[in-house]
């Protein structure tokens, strides 16, 4: 006789509970278990997760069931990603719905909305200063305009990506109100001194994040007798996660979240979380135990949830985000490939290949542990040149007079550059300059076009598309910023809005130009180029599942200057990669690629055999193959 098993809702809780008990309390004993109040904590966040377990939607509930069945959902070559902030996209929250068929027309199947929780009026570092983590902004729409958004996505099969700032606070959120006013509990939750003695020496070692705009990490607030430490802006208070009610009350505003249909937490400015004197305070250990802990309150209560971690570091910084060691496998399933975008653009301006081969083999393992990359080519943020001294050394170059080489030709000051960008953020004791720009304007085509020069704008297409390809091949979820599909040019008005001149990054954050997107079928133009082509791109990567995450990506040396060469190697066949920087023609012996595993010379991409000359393929400028 069968055994009967009640199936109920608390008996799947209780199990998960099990399942994740591992992975979180010895996370959190490590941080907290040292304080009297730790046994309190237990109960109080047990409480949290089954509250918000009951309160979990029936469908979002099969959802987790249907993602527990099939754990490599995110890593199949079916996820593309788009990216937008929603005013300049569609207005508001309702509206995007009306856009879901040119979306679906590209090829996209996760969606993620820039800040749009309620923000600070004024100034708000781009939405990521917010004051309340359970309304939405009301310029932008409801909550309730958010959940019927979330069952559109799905019913398409796309994924719903929302920020959540887990660093600070806007000041005038109510904990940092009440806090002002005196009250102590929440004045625990900062990071508040009573004179400036320790934030002077914490500050001996720490970095500025914004030097131009809000110099120093620290803001002194005389009416209250306190330094507040505040890494980014005045306006956004540190958070104090030595703090066990901050993890309590983040994991409820984190689960509430979840329950409205949210698919993907991109946990912001996660590397600051922890704070140790005499260090940056960028990814110290804790950060890392931390995301573990909040990652196990997700797989508890909302297992279909995954998480993005923003960490723009150093190789060596953000591999440890998608676990390493003990965390391997139970920390971030994202995190953003920096590295790869930094390094098409090194190539670009270059031409040269040896410092993007150099960093991807010697920094980047070839497949990751339930988890991969967001791989981007622009997103709404500056580029930072992340090139250390020793990988530029590596080449026979000095990383400082490299990294100022890049900031030059992608402002255009550079003899010879295609580029036309603005400076951000220049550090004049560090040197340090990091650029702002559209895809189209980095890549020439705000240039070509005030020129008149037809070719110029042709070679910018395929650089654009040499860029997709890239990112929809490598290894993760491609992301495409919005407009670049159509090679919107860099808006260059944003300094005429007060809230917006000091800050050069809404350069490259245009307002969507729907009038061009209705014209993306007629292929014409640079802009419906660009769209046809990025849309075929993505419909290829969708119909190879060798392009699978979890499929492991081989850097290889290419005989041939210029090209960029991968393999992706999956257990039927391999998918050998080619990308040709260089300006020219190029040739790659087919004996080569005989030996690299691609026997039939067939190019997945354009969906046709190569043509041979003499024993080699030829690869135009901006060329680009998948070769089985």
């Amino acid at each position: 006789m069968a055994r009967k098993t009640s199936g109920s809702t608390d008996e799947i809780f209780a199990l998960r509970l099990e399942r994740s008990a591992g992975d979180l309390w010895p996370m959190l004993a490590e941080i907290y278990g040292h304080l009297p109040e730790y046994d309190t904590f237990r109960e109080n966040l047990l409480a949290v997760l089954g509250r918000a377990w009951k309160a979990r939607p029936a469908d979002l509930r099969r959802l987790d069931l249907k993602r527990d069945l099939e754990p490599d959902w995110f890593l199949r070559p079916d996820r593309a990603g788009y990216v937008f902030y929603i005013d300049r996209f569609a207005g508001r929250i309702p509206q995007i719905i009306d856009k879901l068929d040119y979306l679906e027309d590209l090829g996209i199947s996760y969606v993620h909305l820039m800040p749009c929780l309620m923000p600070r009026p004024g100034d708000s570092d781009g939405g990521y200063s917010v004051m309340d983590y359970r309304q939405i902004n009301p310029a932008l729409g409801t909550m309730e305009d958010l959940q019927v958004l979330a069952e559109a996505l799905r019913a398409r099969g796309m994924n719903l990506c929302v920020d959540l700032v887990l660093n600070h606070t806007a000041k005038e959120h109510d904990w940092a109100i009440r806090a002002r006013s005196g009250e102590r509990r929440y004045q625990d939750y900062y990071l508040m001194f009573d004179s400036p003695e320790l934030p002077n020496r914490f500050e001996e070692s720490l970095v500025e994040v914004f030097p131009d705009h809000a110099p120093g990490n620290f803001t002194h607030y005389p009416e209250i007798g306190k330094w507040v430490w505040t890494t980014f802006n005045e306006h956004q208070w540190d958070l104090n996660w030595a703090n066990p009610q901050v993890f309590l009350e983040i994991t409820d505003i984190m689960l509430n979240l979840a329950n409205q249909g949210v698919d993907v937490l991109r946990l912001d400015a996660v590397a600051f979380m922890w704070k140790r004197l005499g260090t940056r305070c960028q990814s110290e250990p804790e950060v890392h135990v931390l995301l573990q802990a909040l990652r196990a309150c997700c797989r508890i209560a909302c297992p279909a949830v995954l998480h993005l971690e923003e960490a723009i570091v150093s190789p060596a910084e953000m591999l440890p985000y998608l676990g390493r060691g003990r965390h391997d496998g139970k920390e971030g399933n994202l995190a953003y490939h920096n590295s790869l975008m930094v390094q098409f653009w090194n190539a670009l301006a270059t031409r040269d290949i040896r410092l993007m081969t150099h960093v991807m083999r010697s920094h980047f393992p070839d497949r990751l542990n339930n988890a991969t990359y967001a791989t981007y080519i622009r997103c709404h943020d500056d580029i930072g040149w992340a090139i250390t001294d020793e990988d530029a050394a590596a080449i026979g170059v000095t990383g400082q007079s490299h990294r100022a080489f890049l900031s030059d030709f992608y402002d255009g000051s550079f003899p010879g550059s295609f580029s036309r960008g603005a400076l951000f953020q220049v550090n004049e004791a560090t040197g340090d300059k990091r650029i702002s720009g559209s895809f189209a304007s980095l890549a020439g085509l705000e240039k070509a076009q005030a020129e008149g020069d037809a070719q110029a704008a042709a070679a910018v297409v395929q650089r654009i598309l040499l860029g997709h390809a890239l990112i929809a091949s490598f290894g993760g979820i491609p992301l495409i910023y919005m407009g670049d599909e159509l090679a919107l040019l860099n808006d260059h008005g944003y300094v005429e809005d007060p809230d917006h001149r000091h800050d050069s990054r809404w350069i490259h954050r245009p307002m969507m130009d729907w009038a061009r997107a209705a014209s993306r079928h007629e292929g014409d133009t640079a802009s419906s180029q660009c769209f046809l082509g990025t849309r075929h791109i993505l419909a290829r990567r969708r119909a190879l599942p060798e392009l699978h995450g979890a499929v492991p990506t081989v850097i290889l040396d290419a005989p041939a200057p210029g090209v960029f060469a991968f393999a992706r190697r999956a257990p039927a066949r391999t998918i050998l990669c080619l990308f040709n920087f260089s300006e020219g023609w190029t040739h790659v012996p087919a004996d080569w690629l005989r030996a690299q595993g691609s026997t039939r010379l067939y190019d997945e991409l354009s969906e046709a055999h190569v043509a041979m000359h003499d024993g080699n393929i030829a690869l135009p400028p901006q060329g680009r193959v998948w070769l089985v």
